[in-house]
């Protein structure tokens, strides 16, 4: 279980990545975290506080996010990359954290669905 909540969390993060690159401006990573907690918002309902928490857990990753690529900057791509699914793990642990019992069961099934249209992605060569 914990295995698949690290690759859920590694491919949340990816496809957070993906969607943020479409029609995004030159050095723009990942979606803002005002923009990733608007979008779990409009999927769980989240409270008030669940939005000031998840706020912070986001700008915490990409703070750390952006240390690290500067960190690793030409350097052991598969040391950042084991970097990078220890802290999508970990941020993943804090999101559900927030979360409801029902929520956690939507954002289970949402990873699932994000995890599938990322697979067909790469199956059917992109988004033509």
């Amino acid at each position: 279980m914990k295995k698949l909540m690290m690759i859920c969390g590694l491919m949340l993060g990816i496809a957070g990545f993906a969607n943020a690159q479409q029609g995004s401006g030159p050095g723009r990573m990942m979606m803002k975290p005002e923009e990733r907690v608007k979008q779990l918002d409009e999927k769980l309902k989240l409270s008030d506080d669940q939005k000031t928490k998840l706020t912070t857990v986001f700008t915490e990753q990409a703070e750390t996010m952006k240390k690290m690529r500067e960190e690793m900057q030409g350097g052991d791509r598969d040391a950042m990359r084991e970097k990078m699914q220890k802290m999508r793990a970990d941020n993943d642990a804090k999101v559900t954290a927030v979360l409801t019992d029902d929520q956690k069961k939507t954002y289970e099934a949402w990873q699932k669905e994000q995890r599938a249209e990322m697979e067909k992605r790469r199956q059917g060569g992109g988004n033509n």
